[in-house]
C-alpha cells in the first residue's frame, strides 16, 4: 500500500460524528477491531507512542501494522511484530497530521492487558491516541496542538473521566508515551480552549 499523508490541516475543525468519526482526519479502516460490550460507555483517554522501524519517523510501517500488510523482511524488527493485529482509533504523526483507523463507537484494539482502578480490559471502555515518537525524543509542538484539539472533540461528545498514558494502564509491560510527553503542556493547551477543569487528566506521570 502506497503510504499517503493525511491532510488535516491546523485550521480544519474537529467535530465527532455520532459513530465516533472525525471527517477532517484521514480515515484509513484497520480491520483490527470489533465491537464494544454492551454498556461499556467510553470513559478513558490512553496516549500511546509508535514509530516503526523504532525511532524512525514519517514512513508507512505504523500504517501497514494497523492495516495488516507490515512486510516481515522489510526490516529485522517487523519480524516480531508482523504478525500482530493491533490499531489504535487515532495517530497523530510529527507533523501535526491526522489518522483515523476505528471509528470511536468500536472498540480499537490498542491496550492490550490492562487495568485503570478497579476495571480490567481498558480496550472496552477507552479511545487510544498513537503519537508518532519514542520516550526519549521530544515530541514537535504540532503533536501537541493536535492532541490537545483532538481531546476537545473527543469530551464535546463522550464522558471521558480520565486520560493516561499507555504506562499507567499496563505499568509492567509498557513505558508510553515516556518521560519525553510533557502532561502539564498538553493539561494547558487544552485547558486554554475553556475545557473542564485538569482533575479528569490524571496520568501517574511526573508532570514535567
Amino acid at each position: 500500500m502506497a503510504f499517503q499523508r493525511t491532510v488535516t490541516k491546523a485550521t480544519d475543525r474537529l467535530f465527532v460524528d455520532r459513530s465516533g468519526v472525525i471527517r477532517a482526519a484521514k480515515q484509513v479502516p484497520s480491520p483490527n477491531h470489533d465491537e464494544r460490550p454492551e454498556e461499556a460507555g467510553i470513559s478513558l483517554l490512553v496516549v500511546h507512542n509508535i514509530s516503526l522501524p523504532p525511532g524512525h519517523f514519517g514512513g508507512p510501517g505504523i500504517v501497514e501494522l494497523f492495516t495488516n500488510r507490515l512486510d516481515p523482511a522489510g526490516h529485522p524488527y517487523y519480524a516480531k511484530i508482523a504478525a500482530s493485529r493491533v490499531s489504535a482509533h487515532f495517530l497523530i504523526r510529527r507533523d501535526g497530521s491526522l489518522i483515523q483507523f476505528v471509528p470511536c463507537a468500536q472498540r480499537a484494539w490498542h491496550a492490550g492487558e490492562s487495568r485503570w482502578r478497579d476495571r480490567e480490559r481498558c480496550n472496552d471502555f477507552a479511545i487510544g491516541v498513537e503519537l508518532e515518537g519514542t520516550d526519549a525524543l521530544p515530541y514537535e509542538s504540532a503533536q501537541y496542538a493536535m492532541l490537545a484539539r483532538l481531546t476537545r472533540a473527543l469530551l464535546q461528545r463522550y464522558p471521558i473521566a480520565a486520560i493516561v498514558g499507555h504506562q499507567d494502564i499496563a505499568p509492567v509491560r509498557k513505558t508510553d508515551p515516556g518521560p519525553a510527553f510533557d502532561w502539564g503542556r498538553y493539561r494547558q493547551l487544552v485547558a486554554g480552549r475553556g475545557c473542564r477543569e485538569m482533575p479528569w487528566m490524571q496520568s501517574n506521570s511526573k508532570v514535567k
